[in-house]
Order: C-alpha cells, then sequence, then structure tokens
C-alpha cells in the first residue's frame, strides 16, 4: 500500500512538474482556512496581467461573482487551457505561478489529499477546485453551497476541459471533504 501511494504521489508530481493575491481572495484563503486548513496559503507572484482575456467573457455567459484564484506552475500548459474555459464561462480569473513546493504546499493546506491531485489548484467561493473541473460544475457548486471543502479532478483525465484530446476518458468529479470523507459530485 505504501509503495502504491509513494508511486502515485511520485506520477502526481511528474505530471505537476510538466504541466501576489486580489482583493477576493482573501476571503476565499480564509474561508478554505476554517474549513479546516492549518494556515492560510502563503502569498504568491501573480501571472503575468492578461486584462483582456479575464475580461472576456462569452456574451451569453453570465459572470460569476466570485473570482476564481488559480495556484499552478508557469510550464503547465493545461493549465492556461483550464483558465481559458473557465473565463469562456463567465469566471473572472486571478492566476498565480508558483514552483512545484509551493503549489504542493498549497494544495496540503488547501485539504487536497493525494489521491486527489493534480495540476493546478484554484479556491473560488470558500471552496478549494482541484484540477480540471468543468466549469459547470463549480457553478452548480457555488449555486448549490455543499458542506464540501471542495471539488476534485484527479489526474488529468482526456477530453476534461484544458486537456483536449480524443478518445475522451470517462472520469468522476469528487467532492472531498478535509475529514477524508470523498463522494462522486457527477460523472463525465
Amino acid at each position: 500500500m505504501a509503495s502504491r501511494r509513494g508511486a502515485f504521489i511520485c506520477g502526481a508530481l511528474l505530471a505537476l512538474a510538466a504541466c501576489g493575491r486580489s482583493n477576493g481572495e482573501d476571503a476565499d484563503l480564509q474561508m478554505a482556512a476554517r474549513r479546516g486548513g492549518d494556515s492560510a496559503p502563503q502569498r504568491s507572484r501573480p501571472e503575468a496581467a492578461r486584462p483582456e482575456q479575464r475580461a472576456a467573457a462569452a456574451p451569453d455567459q453570465p459572470r460569476v461573482a466570485d473570482t476564481l484564484v488559480v495556484y499552478k506552475t508557469a510550464a503547465c500548459g493545461c493549465c492556461k487551457a483550464w483558465i481559458e474555459h473557465m473565463e469562456q464561462n463567465g469566471f473572472v480569473v486571478a492566476a498565480h505561478d508558483e514552483s512545484l513546493v509551493e503549489l504542493n504546499r498549497r494544495k496540503g493546506s488547501a485539504g487536497v489529499g493525494s489521491d486527489l491531485l493534480s495540476c493546478h489548484t484554484a479556491l473560488v467561493g470558500g471552496y478549494v477546485v482541484e484540477g480540471h473541473v468543468p466549469a459547470d460544475l463549480v457553478k452548480r457548486m457555488l449555486r448549490e453551497r455543499p458542506q464540501i471543502t471542495g471539488l476534485a479532478v484527479p489526474g488529468m483525465p482526456i477530453g476534461s476541459p484544458g486537456m483536449g484530446g480524443t478518445p475522451k476518458q470517462k472520469y468522476d468529479v469528487i467532492a472531498f471533504r478535509r475529514a477524508g470523507a470523498r463522494e462522486v459530485y457527477d460523472s463525465r
């Protein structure tokens, strides 16, 4: 069991390797910490400003009130593609590049277990979003306000938002709690 867990963590770290806060972020960090975090995540340097992309949601998509704060490594192309997916679906995004060590520390502080790891972590409305979670499910979570820490799509499934590729893999979106409880929130 220990070797399987170590192999998973090693694989997740390899995937992550390949692949300033805004005012609205403070509330998300405090909410995530209240949901059982040991400490609030540390500040990071924001990604180069892209105001034209952040402001340009699809005209038929209403704006989401909460800013989606995304933490990723600078080299991760699928993270950038997922951010574009979220922006196209009405989210205002503040993206921050971090070292792999900082990113993993942030994931742990946010309550993301090793079985849920993906390449980026986001905070929105007091919830954690780990990996390639579809925008409609993040909106559903924000609307329904379930008693969970957040949603995760473990790994990097082909065909999930930001990943592209064919054939599309089936994957589960997992609702998780800091205490370890997990349940399937939706399947795609």
